[in-house]
């Protein structure tokens, strides 16, 4: 039976426009889904996804795409890059490491923390494939890449995992249901239109006792950038459009997984923290990595005179000591299972046989043996 399918869901709007086969070197371009970008409902049409689309090819074209990828690519513990320092990475409240974390490996790290192999796996909105090179064949038996962007497919990574590459977009999956043992997807959901939509169709594709694993951008994400533009702009031109897009809060992730039909939930986060010395460094490379804002409600252009005030905004309230400024990436991880009969299952209601009020007589008992010896 092909895994590969046309677009039959139910939530289906409008027929997706089939993308031909391609050869691009040692990967294989799919028939796959590139949806329209007005086919989502009115409603949920935050972002242009076609413009998104442009944004990572054009990103996935530069010479060196790996010097944007600091937030996907694990580097040394001091990155001298374009003459300017970057330094500084904090994870939550807990002490500064002079390194930079992959997102890609921290998802490959919770893969491997499950102790079972996994024939067929699916990376959704893949990029250039920061999850697949840090997993082996032993865990992955094949692994199907899927992404807006071409280009990002024919810059992909090496991996050891045989990789078919399908060009399709996140929000219309073009699988058959039951198909995966397990779902990844690092840094790029946060650009989907509909949320729950697509998680539902992550839950559709995967295989009963199948597992996803996912990271998105949080809610505080780039607040020193939003914070600056809002006030300069203010000042400037009496008002303020929104120039950093939306993100999810940690709060609703847990309810998105479970209406979508996942169990056994796992929502974490992490916090890293990155230096650069002015507000349009963080913005070139903001471009560099294809994360753009192409909500349709942005303003298309910005005033110069706004600008140079916005970076001055920065550097007033944000600035280290040695003049540099920060810039916060929140980074929520979620984990979720498709049912099956035989996973674990929460006691039904009043079976227990010691109830909460019994557990201070341990106390109480722990405390009487230490006095007595």
């Amino acid at each position: 039976m092909p895994l590969l399918t046309p677009l039959r869901f139910s939530w289906r709007r409008l027929p997706a426009a089939g993308v031909p086969v391609k050869n691009l070197g040692l990967r294989t371009v799919a028939s796959g889904a590139s949806c329209p970008s007005g086919a989502s409902p009115k409603a949920f049409n935050i972002f242009d996804r076609d413009l998104k689309r442009k944004q990572k090819n054009w990103a996935a074209r530069q010479p060196e795409p790996m010097k944007f990828d600091y937030l996907k690519e694990e580097h040394g513990s001091r990155v001298q890059r374009n003459g300017r320092l970057l330094n500084g990475f904090q994870m939550g409240s807990g002490p500064s490491f002079r390194t930079f974390i992959k997102v890609g490996s921290r998802i490959a790290d919770r893969v491997y923390d499950i102790a079972r192999d996994f024939r067929l796996a699916l990376d959704v909105g893949c990029g250039r494939g920061y999850i697949a090179e840090h997993l082996n064949k032993e865990t992955v038996g094949k692994f199907f890449q899927t992404d807006i962007a071409e280009n990002a497919l024919k810059n992909a990574l090496e991996t050891e995992i045989p990789t078919v590459s399908v060009l399709a977009d996140e929000e219309f999956l073009p699988f058959r249901e039951n198909t995966f043992d397990l779902v990844v997807s690092s840094l790029s959901l946060h650009w989907v239109n509909d949320l729950p939509r697509a998680l539902e169709q992550i839950h559709y594709v995967l295989k009963p006792d199948g597992v996803f694993i996912g990271a998105v951008f949080g809610g505080d994400t780039l607040f020193e950038l939003r914070c600056s533009l809002q006030l300069a702009e203010t000042e400037r031109e009496g008002g303020f459009s929104p120039h950093v897009s939306p993100f999810a809060a940690v709060g609703d992730l847990g309810h998105l997984l479970g209406r979508a039909g996942f169990n056994t939930l796992t929502v974490d986060t992490d916090e890293i923290q990155v230096n650069y010395p002015g507000m349009f460094e963080l913005m070139e490379d903001l471009q560099g990595m294809g994360e753009s804002n192409c909500a349709w409600n942005r303003k298309a252009l910005l005033h110069r005179d706004t600008m140079l005030a916005a970076a001055a905004v920065y550097q007033e309230m944000y600035r280290n000591e040695d003049g540099s400024v920060p810039a916060t990436y929140q980074i929520y991880y979620m984990i979720g299972w498709k049912y099956h009969d035989s996973q674990a299952r929460p006691a039904e209601r009043g079976s227990a046989t010691v109830s909460f009020g019994e557990l201070r007589k341990i106390n109480d008992l722990m405390s009487q043996g230490k006095k007595s010896q």
